[in-house]
């Protein structure tokens, strides 16, 4: 989908049917790194802004998503390395909301709490575990689509899934977690 030789009109619509594709994906790339939805969103939104100039620039990219992904894995890195995010000036997370009509309060106050200690041990796993059951329990990716964009073979993604399942439902274990809510 090199837009170069398009209008642009065309390059437009080609980058937003892109967005509308593949953005929520991205950001649950990151997010899996971070564990918060603001930081998430702004490498999402600049691994797409590199795309456009990309674009701009005449280069023909063969695969958007994947070099899209792999962008936004990068940038997700570089984040860690920045003077914002050492000096932790990141707000808070805040909870979501009760819908009026949802379950009792009760029931969902122990589904946050159990959410919350399933994130934060989540939190407290290794980048590339997060990152391995991200895609594959959140993104609903399959062995081939995570082989092929961790770049590594599919013994490697079951042995990696398996044991990363394996670190967090020992840590969930410690926490007294036993079974998560639907």
């Amino acid at each position: 989908m090199n837009p170069s030789p398009h209008s642009a009109g065309t390059q437009h619509a080609d980058f937003k049917t892109l967005y509308q594709r593949h953005g929520r994906e991205v950001w649950a790339l990151v997010y899996a790194r971070w564990m918060n939805a603001e930081t998430a969103m702004d490498i999402c939104q600049e691994a797409f802004l590199r795309l456009w100039k990309q674009w701009q620039t005449g280069e023909e990219i063969l695969n958007p998503r994947a070099w899209l992904l792999r962008v936004a894995r990068n940038l997700a890195e570089d984040h860690a390395k920045s003077s914002f995010r050492r000096n932790g000036t990141h707000p808070p997370q805040t909870m979501n909301g009760v819908a009026a009509d949802g379950p009792l309060p009760v029931e969902v106050m122990e589904r946050e709490e159990t959410f919350a200690r399933l994130r934060n041990e989540l939190e407290q796993l290794p980048n590339s575990d997060r990152e391995i059951l991200t895609l594959r329990y959140c993104l609903d990716y399959d062995t081939n689509q995570i082989a092929d964009l961790l770049e590594i073979n599919h013994t490697a993604v079951h042995m990696r899934l398996s044991r990363a399942r394996q670190r967090l439902a020992e840590r969930l274990k410690l926490q007294g977690v036993v079974g998560l809510p639907h």
